[in-house]
């Protein structure tokens, strides 16, 4: 699983022309790491980024909790409401690399705004809703189109340098993860009121055009495309007379770009070609981190599948107390994105051992959590598996782009995205068979999974890390 420069983008069949030579040295400034204190631009710049992620899933997460609640309000049967409930997960399968590969083609900032603004409308219309298909209806742009978080992950990605990427992506998980645990709180709240969860949705969508005026009103002529395919800088670059102020978060040339030259294409060609390249790419090198990831997201799918009612069964332990437990643990998750700067300086920067190491210890904790006799045992799990899995998702993700390449990240993000959406639909089936066989079902085959997921790391490991470590030494 070599990581360096030959598994990257430019070795998809359509997008080798583009990268047949070798890479040159990268030119002094071309891709920075995070601004120091000087910076203030730099950092500045980033800062906002992190908001849009904490208003993100804030808005998100006072409305989502409700969901079910209010759609049988409307009258729907527990059959309708499930059908309705995975057509999200659905449109997410098909939408998210769809969306990232355009995000790839038109630029981040436009799309970024049209994703906010779309979901925006949705969260209104959810509002607005007063019967079942009103409800379904409202969920389709929101289905489609909500994927801020992901395209703001992608720009972090061409912002900074290969190295601190992974840090970098920790810290935004962490100011999401923050709203996430702000959001059930003030929807919980507002929902006591009359007409509370319209009020709520009326509020997540004010929170979406904030975060649409935000984006808006990003200082994007702080940060610059460097002038060769590498990426991009932070602060660096003079804004040369003539050039706008929104032109940096372009993305990086498409496919077929070298052949088309003085050619106007349409974005929709570009997407195309894309997609091609990057399904070869995936189906040829990369399969093995994507099913990494669908085993790793199903074996922690599996865990919280049935965590209320496996705990009140096995312990008597009331919701409202397992509640407050699945709280503590996603604040201590969000706690993570800080941990994540020393452990990636005692590995050397390596993510794919920090991803190997945090698996394993990922894999010890659901068998520990399935074995458990006490609750004790059960806090100790939970508190680590807090940690294990937000460390891992964030080096899956620096993995991904690292072998993908920065050419495309959208895409890759994208993809990812998608890989998710599969283990959202497959891990409630896994987890209803699992559960016919005892309340520990769940997590025992989620350790089972996440077992063959260290096995595929653990062929691959000699070459994943030397190709990272001799493409860190380039830059």
């Amino acid at each position: 699983m070599e990581l360096g420069g030959r598994r990257g983008l430019g070795s998809a069949s359509g997008l080798a022309s583009a990268t047949r030579e070798p890479p040159p040295e990268p030119r002094t400034g071309t891709k920075v790491g995070p601004p120091g204190p000087g910076d203030v631009r730099a950092r500045r710049f980033l800062l906002c980024l992190y908001l849009v992620g904490f208003l993100d899933l804030f808005g998100v997460s006072m409305v989502v909790p409700l969901l079910s609640l209010h759609v049988k309000s409307l009258g729907a049967s527990p059959a309708v409401a499930g059908i309705v409930g995975s057509s999200y997960g659905i449109l997410q399968l098909f939408s998210s690399t769809l969306v990232g590969c355009w995000s790839d083609v038109v630029g981040r900032r436009s799309s970024l705004l049209v994703c906010i603004l779309l979901s925006a409308l949705g969260y209104l219309l959810l509002g607005m809703a007063t019967n079942v298909f009103l409800f379904a209806l409202a969920r389709v742009p929101v289905g489609i189109f909500k994927h801020t978080l992901s395209i703001s992950r992608a720009l972090l990605s061409d912002l900074v340098a290969e190295k601190e990427r992974p840090l970098v992506l920790g810290q935004f998980n962490t100011a999401s993860g923050v709203g996430f645990i702000l959001g059930p709180m003030v929807g919980g709240y507002l929902t006591e009121l009359d007409g509370g969860f319209y009020l709520t949705a009326l509020i997540c969508f004010s929170v979406f055009l904030l975060n649409a005026g935000l984006v808006w009103l990003f200082p994007w002529s702080e940060a610059k495309l460097s002038g060769t395919k590498n990426g991009l800088r932070l602060g660096r670059k003079p804004v040369l007379p003539g050039e706008t102020d929104y032109e940096l978060p372009e993305a990086a040339p498409t496919p077929g770009a070298s052949e088309s030259k003085g050619t106007a294409r349409w974005p929709w060609e570009d997407v195309t070609w894309a997609l091609r390249d990057m399904r070869s790419l995936i189906f040829s090198e990369m399969w093995d981190i994507f099913l990494v990831r669908l085993l790793m997201a199903l074996a922690v799918m599996l865990y919280y599948s049935n965590f209320v009612l496996a705990l009140e069964e096995r312990f008597g332990v009331r919701p409202k107390t397992t509640g407050y437990l699945i709280s503590y643990s996603s604040a201590l998750g969000t706690l993570a994105g800080f941990a994540l700067g020393p452990i990636l300086r005692l590995y050397k920067h390596n993510s794919h051992a920090v991803l190997l190491h945090s698996s394993a210890l990922t894999c010890t904790l659901l068998l520990l959590y399935s074995t458990a006799h006490t609750m004790g045992v059960v806090v100790l799990s939970s508190t680590l598996l807090s940690f294990s899995t937000s460390i891992g998702r964030t080096c899956i993700t620096d993995l991904q782009l690292t072998m993908g390449g920065a050419q495309a990240s959208g895409t890759l993000i994208g993809m990812g995205q998608s890989v998710t959406a599969v283990g959202r639909i497959i891990a409630p089936l896994l987890s209803g068979v699992a559960q016919e066989v005892s309340p520990c079902g769940p997590p025992i085959l989620g350790a089972a999974l996440a077992l063959v997921a260290i096995f595929i790391m653990s062929l691959n490991k000699s070459r994943a890390g030397g190709g990272r470590s001799g493409k860190l030494k380039r830059e």
